[in-house]
């Protein structure tokens, strides 16, 4: 049985930082597609950063240089960390896994549709 339960969400000031974690209990292939989204309520949500089975990640443009996709293997936790946030990041957090076997690759972030199993999301305000 797959659960997702994303933690680490907050409030923080803006030019701050929060690590978002996200165990993958229950789900034990490392080498999959991996990735965190995000959505305000009224607007669709949103690919925010990927990571495919060989480690390669992907980020919108939005979120580059700030944020970083993470997989920690031996503890099958996956991590958002997110600096020098700003009013504009502030959403619910999901973490999302492709749910297949073998090693997944991608070369971009895939739609929210492409994803089997998400988690219940963790609440970002930054003011």
């Amino acid at each position: 049985h797959v659960q997702l339960v994303e933690s680490g969400g907050g409030s923080v000031q803006v030019g701050g930082s929060l690590r978002l974690s996200c165990p993958l209990s229950g789900y034990r292939n490392s080498r999959d597609c991996m990735g965190w989204f995000r959505q305000v309520i009224g607007k669709e949500r949103e690919g925010v950063a990927a990571i495919d089975g060989v480690l390669r990640t992907y980020y919108a443009d939005s979120v580059k240089g700030r944020f970083t996709i993470s997989l920690d293997t031996a503890k099958n936790v996956l991590y958002l960390e997110m600096n020098s946030l700003n009013s504009g990041d502030t959403a619910m957090y999901y973490c999302a896994v492709r749910g297949r076997s073998g090693t997944c690759f991608v070369r971009e972030i895939q739609p929210t549709n492409w994803y089997n199993y998400w988690g219940p999301g963790t609440q970002v305000t930054v003011s």
